[in-house]
């Protein structure tokens, strides 16, 4: 049976992939132990850390929790708008 092609993850993302892959290998966790302690699949993890999945918002604080950092360390840095030039 063929598979539906995946649509592609929203733009931007808002978690920060490299983030997440450097977060976990500080903790010492492989990505099947982070996915066992999220209750999620290894390739959601392995997609997370991908960029090619989006992490929810309640995953997110899931991991900081697991990961023992911040959740900003995770979320992707955002420029800041630019002022008004009057």
């Amino acid at each position: 049976m063929a598979s539906l092609p995946r649509r592609p993850p929203k733009q931007p993302l808002d978690h920060e992939p490299e983030a997440v892959t450097y977060a976990r290998k500080k903790a010492g966790l492989t990505k099947t132990e982070l996915a066992d302690a999220l209750g999620v699949s290894v390739s959601l993890v392995s997609e997370i850390e991908g960029g090619t999945r989006n992490c929810t918002p309640a995953i997110q604080r899931r991991m900081a929790a697991v990961l023992n950092c911040p959740i900003v360390v995770l979320e992707r840095k955002r420029a800041a708008p630019e002022p008004d030039a009057a």
